[in-house]
């Protein structure tokens, strides 16, 4: 293993819960001063348990990799596309730009350049967490882990392979299982149950409804949105546009309420005319400010950084590269010359949901297809992808630098148990340090 985990177990607790603190700092530093009521909730969130203290911790996670070995990065495999904070709840449904209903990872705030195997490793890992929390052994936790690992070499392999392969898609004819029916859960859904639980029709018009994690918007404020949503038309592919009367804006507020990952983030809500004036048809978009993706605070090179103008821009390109028929809403913007991404708040998303799943072989055929879905994130990318920094075949690569498949599955296996336990431990270091105080600006008493 590489030595990152060595190296925290050296330096003890106490130095341990003074780097946990500093790296969060060093992370959320402006957000926490402009916000720190949204920061002390996402801490009590993290403070629940282990789990939740890891998503919220992308941060941590990247500055432990840098200190961490890796025999399969080389000078392609360590900078191809990756999403970035990859576990075990960040993937779901979405209805793709063809009209199909996917199974896929479904969260790119974090996406950025690196290397391919720190997506494999903090996936593993937050299986190793998961599994623990439903008191798994560590052999069964192996075995999983070896489920998704091999799975992931075997689609990379495909791909490479079969180069016109690239159309694989976990749908409905593709499914099994309880992956499946998510995607059934999914089919079920409706826009007009998503319209009915954030607006209202009033006098033959709809708007949003002014309730809790709803913000009015002064005028001024408003028509900087607007502004701002009128230079986001111009970044949509121009494959991907609908007629103009389709981004008719009706009405626009400011939201909070957000994720974890999300805290402090400022966001807008703007319902759009969508395809038709038909009420039914209008779409809820979501416009909220980038913030710095994790693995760009280790892997800081001007060739990477000075390629995208904003957080934003890096949102929108990163998720193009990595999802095959992305959102046609997909688009980035500035507001007050910070970044924002756009996209569509949609009625078909589905989250997997972990919480029934208890029994190994229940998991197993889940990471089954989860080793699927990340090889085909790693080596597919939408049509309307424009991105010149990785110009090779991510395949290729991948393929060629895991050589020994036995030995790539018991390293990472051995990491995810490894790391698995540090993040226990470093999740009571945080509450101590949070119920102590020593977080700058948030206090757990407020």
């Amino acid at each position: 293993m590489g030595g990152a985990v060595e190296r925290i177990r050296e330096r003890g607790d106490e130095e341990r819960a003074k780097e946990i603190v500093g790296v969060l700092v060093d992370a959320f530093d402006e957000l926490m001063r402009a916000d720190p009521v949204a920061f002390r909730r996402k801490f009590r969130k993290m403070a629940a348990a282990p789990f939740p203290f890891y998503r919220g911790t992308a941060c941590l996670f990247y500055a432990d990799m840098a200190h961490e070995s890796d025999p399969w990065a080389d000078e392609r495999t360590s900078r191809v596309w990756i999403q970035g904070d990859l576990h075990a709840e960040n993937f779901g449904t979405y209805m793709d730009a063809s009209g199909t209903l996917v199974f896929d990872v479904n969260d790119f705030d974090e996406a950025y350049l690196g290397c391919f195997t720190w997506d494999l490793k903090r996936l593993v890992a937050s299986v190793a967490l998961m599994a623990w929390s439903k008191a798994i052994s560590d052999d069964h936790i192996a075995a999983l882990v070896g489920t998704y690992l091999r799975t992931y070499v075997r689609q990379v392999r495909a791909f490479a392979a079969n180069p016109g392969d690239e159309q694989v898609r976990l749908q409905l004819d593709s499914t099994e299982g309880v992956v499946h029916d998510v995607l059934l859960k999914a089919r079920l859904r409706t826009r007009i149950d998503l319209l009915d639980a954030l607006t209202t029709v009033t006098d033959y018009e709809r708007g949003f409804t002014r309730r809790l994690g709803v913000r009015e918007l002064d005028e001024a404020e408003k028509a900087t949105v607007l502004r701002a949503f009128e230079s986001y038309l111009d970044t949509i592919p121009q494959g991907k546009r609908f007629e103009s009367n389709t981004y008719h804006v009706k009405d626009v507020v400011g939201r909070s309420g957000f994720g974890i990952g999300s805290a402090g983030l400022p966001a807008y809500s703007v319902l759009v005319e969508g395809r038709s004036q038909a009420l039914e048809n209008d779409v809820v978009l979501s416009m909220k400010q980038g913030n710095v993706a994790a693995p760009s605070r280790v892997l800081d090179e001007e060739r990477i950084r000075g390629y995208f103008a904003n957080e934003g821009h890096r949102t929108a390109v990163s998720q193009r590269a990595l999802q095959a028929h992305a959102d046609p809403w997909l688009g980035h913007t500035e507001v007050n010359g910070v970044g924002f991404v756009v996209s569509e708040l949609s009625p078909y998303t589905s989250d997997l949901d972990w919480s029934e799943l208890t029994e190994p072989d229940e998991m197993d055929p889940v990471l089954d297809f989860l080793g699927r879905a990340t090889a085909k994130m790693h080596c597919v990318s939408d049509e309307d992808s424009e991105q010149s920094l990785v110009d090779f075949q991510v395949e290729e690569a991948i393929a060629a630098a895991i050589d020994d498949e036995d030995a790539f599955v018991r390293e990472l296996t051995a990491f995810a148990l490894a790391y698995a336990e540090r993040t226990r431990v470093d999740h009571r270091l945080f509450v101590d340090a949070f119920r102590g105080g020593q977080i700058p600006g948030i206090s757990s008493t407020q």
